[in-house]
């Protein structure tokens, strides 16, 4: 009887300090963790849990973030390293190499363990690892694959279809940037298209400005060479007609010399009108060469006057050939106009197909709003789901220890019953014993009475 009310006692110890303790229903077992991480390829035991090393969990989680995240320390090494030369590039041996990458490493993993559950995952649980706590992230991280693994085809669908939105977002953005470019580069080169008419059109203006000019001076010219040709030919004529008259008027002095000879007075006197004719004929002379004299300056200058005609007539001639290439240019730019609102109509429609396809991304953006929501309101429905499960767990865990508490209570009640029964049974006992020992001695005392009732008749 002692004995089961001992073990009884024990029993609701028991009890009592299971209820004291908080349940974990993610939480796995120490067997179960070892065989999950043993299927992962990596040689693991129970007992590395219960006595863990750190190098091999800091091995066991390396393999779960590439698992997990494609994430290993040789692919932070090289963002690790620049941001250790960023830090402390004249004394790189402050931070070893493995510190440098173990604390790489670890940032990465407190992440996926927040995914996971985790939250207060800290770089002791590297270093100093404890049986509690590696097993409670091992069974959180074991529970998120399993349950990664079970949704792997709508999570890799929407990867694949996030991948295609972000590929089809790049192209689109690559291709408004070279479209970008590419009308950057026609408004230059329309700018310097402007730029080059107007001072094609300013240098034409200034031509024929400066050709109406050299036709004027052309003009005047020609008249001022004409009017010097026929001042020319009429001086030409008036020096013949002297040359003619000198001439006759030599012939007749020569004739009336010797009638001259004869008188003295006579010919004192022709010779004083000879003198004065004489002065009057080299007067004239003297004017007619000078008037020749200026006659063929004239000329010369006419001359000069008809080479700058002529160049003028070149210049005149080149001028038209530069109308003529002026006017190609204009017809090219004419063209390059055509083209420019050509490229122009093709940059609108760029535009409008970059309107559409950044309609079209907003589309997308928005159905992907509304598949995050609608897989937010799915994890918050799985959620609220799992919190009705818990409390219904919860409930039912109450109810069996209330129950159980109750079968305890039932179980010391027919201890108790069991043992007064036992001590009535005892007591019962001693008394029929009691009463066989007085009925014995009675039986006894009756039989020495009729002995000696028998012996006294």
């Amino acid at each position: 009887m002692n004995s089961q009310y001992r073990n009884s006692i024990q029993h609701q110890q028991r009890v009592k300090k299971r209820e004291e303790e908080p349940v974990d229903f993610m939480r796995l077992s120490d067997k179960e963790i070892a065989s999950c991480i043993s299927e992962m390829g990596i040689p693991f035991q129970a007992s590395d849990i219960l006595k863990p090393n750190p190098q091999v969990i800091q091995m066991v989680f390396e393999h779960l973030g590439e698992l997990v995240m494609t994430t290993t320390r040789d692919t932070l090494d090289p963002a690790m390293r620049a941001a250790a030369e960023d830090v402390c590039s004249e004394f790189p041996e402050i931070v070893p190499t493995e510190t440098r990458l173990l604390m790489g490493f670890f940032v990465q993993l407190r992440t996926m363990l927040e995914q996971c559950g985790i939250n207060d995952f800290s770089f002791s649980d590297l270093v100093r690892p404890t049986h509690d706590r590696l097993a409670k992230i091992l069974s959180y991280a074991i529970n998120f694959i399993r349950f990664r693994e079970t949704h792997t085809s709508v999570i890799d669908e929407n990867f694949n279809k996030a991948e295609a939105t972000k590929a089809r977002i790049e192209t689109l953005y690559t291709e408004n940037q070279g479209m970008e470019q590419r009308l950057e580069e026609m408004k230059r080169n329309r700018k310097a298209m402007e730029v080059a008419v107007k001072e094609k059109m300013r240098r034409n203006d200034e031509l024929k400005a400066r050709l109406l000019e050299l036709r004027k001076g052309q003009e005047r010219v020609a008249e001022q060479l004409e009017r010097a040709k026929a001042e020319k030919a009429r001086s030409q004529a008036t020096l013949e007609e002297k040359t003619e008259r000198l001439v006759r008027v030599r012939q007749e002095s020569e004739k009336l010399r010797p009638y001259v000879l004869q008188s003295p007075a006579a010919l004192q006197s022709a010779l004083t009108e000879l003198s004065d004719n004489l002065v009057r004929e080299k007067a004239q002379i003297d004017s007619l060469e000078r008037r020749c004299r200026a006659l063929q300056t004239s000329g010369d200058s006419f001359t000069f006057v008809q080479n700058d005609v002529h160049n003028c007539v070149k210049v005149l001639e080149e001028i038209a050939v530069e109308l003529q290439k002026e006017e190609e240019e204009d017809a090219r730019a004419a063209k390059n106009r055509d083209a420019l609102a050509e490229r122009g109509n093709n940059v609108r429609e760029v535009e409008q197909n970059e309107k559409l396809l950044q309609r079209q991304l907003k589309k997308w953006e928005e159905r992907t709003e509304e598949l995050r929501r609608k897989h937010k309101d799915r994890d918050e429905a799985n959620k609220a789901k799992m919190d009705e499960l818990r409390e219904l767990q919860k409930h039912l865990r109450e109810e069996r220890a209330e129950k159980g508490r109750e079968m305890d209570r039932r179980k010391v009640r027919i201890e108790q019953t069991e043992k007064k029964m036992a001590d009535l049974k005892d007591n019962i006992e001693q008394e029929v014993h009691s009463a066989h020992e007085e009925y014995l001695k009675l039986e006894s005392h009756i039989k020495l009475y009729i002995t000696e009732m028998e012996q006294s008749i």
